[in-house]
């Protein structure tokens, strides 16, 4: 399932680039809300499913020891050139090193249900005591999958999203 991903946005990296690299391009009260639960935090913030690179930047111009860490090789070069400095990483999300906080925005997105309990669980065991995550997702009536531009994402009811979040030992 990750090659699917990598390949997908591997071959429009530079469009989404254009679309989305930038901070200035999330909506303020989404970098509020991140801004709040991921600065501050003694210990290390890792981005996982960093795209670009531009929340792992922005967590960094805030303070926050981030690190981002994405699967697509376009955009690890584009993050590492367009934020010198900033450290990031080629890898996965399902073996994250140890964290205070967790970022994944809209980066489960394309992860079939099957698949969402053990990267939670992976989440899970890498935060540290006291460790905050944060997601951001596509909220539905129904978990179904969509037509989403790059490859097939899905909808989470929130109250699905949570179960799973508590059956990974979240709170």
């Amino acid at each position: 399932e990750t090659d699917r991903i990598r390949l997908a946005y591997g071959a429009v990296a530079g469009l989404y680039i254009d679309l989305f690299g930038s901070s200035a391009k999330v909506h303020a009260d989404d970098l509020a809300f991140i801004d709040r639960h991921l600065t501050g935090r003694a210990g290390p913030v890792l981005d996982l499913g960093c795209g670009p690179g531009h929340l792992t930047a922005y967590l960094r111009s805030r303070g926050a020891d981030a690190t981002g860490v994405d699967l697509v090789p376009e955009f690890i070069a584009h993050a590492r050139a367009a934020h010198p400095g900033v450290p990031f990483r080629l890898g996965s999300m399902d073996e994250p090193f140890p964290a205070a906080g967790i970022l994944a925005w809209y980066s489960l997105i394309h992860r079939p249900p099957h698949e969402l309990d053990a990267v939670l669980a992976a989440f899970h065991r890498a935060l540290t005591p006291g460790g905050t995550l944060v997601i951001g997702f596509f909220d539905g009536p129904e978990i179904v999958p969509f037509d989403h531009k790059v490859t097939t994402a899905y909808y989470w009811p929130p109250a699905e999203l949570a179960a799973r979040l508590t059956r990974a030992g979240f709170t």
